[in-house]
């Protein structure tokens, strides 16, 4: 009984020697102590992580320039590409206005001709006209201003091409004889332009043409043509595959108008440097109000 009581004793002051000091239990002090390491640890994480944002916005800062440096570069270069560009036209032009030279008859010779004036004499075959169309009239202002490319004046006609026999060479070539409106396409309403005597004809060299995306097709059996394939009109005509666009004062009276060349060379670089200056400006901005704008606020 002596001993229950002492334990008892023992067990009251205990508790009261617990109630009176703070008990702090191994587990959380373990976990305290967890505490204070993650804290630490976060504040070294935070500027680890902050110095490796930074690492990244100036990686990315310096990237992003390059696409305004970029586009300015392409920018310049279509400058560089226009500027050849005109001064191909401007030469092939010329050509166009240089004094003739005889007719060749060598295919090989023919290929490194086009645009190349040349003449011949002899005489033409109406019976076997072909005609170009829609084609509208040659303006050769209108032209050179607009740097080769094709554009409608609104009106419209076609090309009249003509079978024309070379006395001096014994051949038959090809004539584009030049422009005519709509309601002088058909033969009988232009019978003062169609001689038959033999002519000096002065013209411009031409190639076959590939047909471009939305041409439609030539319709030989309708004589409507579309675009300048010899292959198929020398069969239709009997003629060789010899092409020359008559020049302006080759034009007889009542007939086609002559000096229907157009030098059609694709000159699209304003388009792509006024683009690609857009785009440099466009991204340069950005740039500045994304990096450097915000940075002074």
């Amino acid at each position: 009984m002596s001993s229950f009581r002492l334990m008892l004793v023992f067990s009251n002051s205990s508790s009261k020697i617990i109630r009176g000091y703070t008990f702090i239990s191994p587990k959380k002090t373990l976990f305290a102590t967890r505490q204070d390491n993650q804290a630490r640890y976060g504040q070294r994480s935070s500027s680890t992580v902050a110095g490796t944002g930074k690492g990244e916005d100036s990686f990315l800062k310096w990237l992003l320039l390059l696409i305004p440096a970029t586009t300015f570069c392409l920018g310049a270069w279509q400058l560089k590409r226009r500027k050849w560009k005109l001064e191909l036209i401007r030469e092939l032009q010329s050509l166009t206005n240089s004094a003739p030279i005889p007719l060749p008859v060598d295919p090989m010779e023919i290929k490194q001709l086009e645009y190349r004036r040349v003449k011949a004499r002899g005489h033409f075959d109406h019976s076997k006209e072909l005609y170009v169309l829609p084609r509208s009239p040659v303006d050769p202002e209108r032209e050179a201003r607009e740097a080769g490319r094709i554009s409608s004046s609104g009106e419209s006609g076609a090309n009249v091409i003509t079978p024309f026999y070379c006395t001096d060479l014994g051949i038959t070539i090809l004539v584009n004889r030049g422009y005519v409106p709509k309601n002088k396409i058909r033969p009988e309403t232009r019978m003062k332009g169609q001689v038959t005597e033999d002519v000096d004809l002065v013209g411009v060299m031409r190639l076959t043409e590939q047909r471009k995306p939305f041409v439609p097709q030539n319709n030989v059996e309708a004589n409507r043509w579309h675009y300048r394939d010899l292959e198929a009109m020398a069969k239709v005509t009997g003629a060789e595959e010899i092409f020359i666009d008559a020049v302006f004062d080759s034009t007889i009276p009542g007939g086609p108008i002559g000096g229907q060349t157009r030098v059609t060379l694709r000159n699209e670089h304003m388009q792509y440097v006024i683009t690609w200056y857009g785009l440099c400006a466009a991204t340069s901005y950005m740039w500045y109000a994304k990096f450097i704008k915000r940075i002074a606020l």
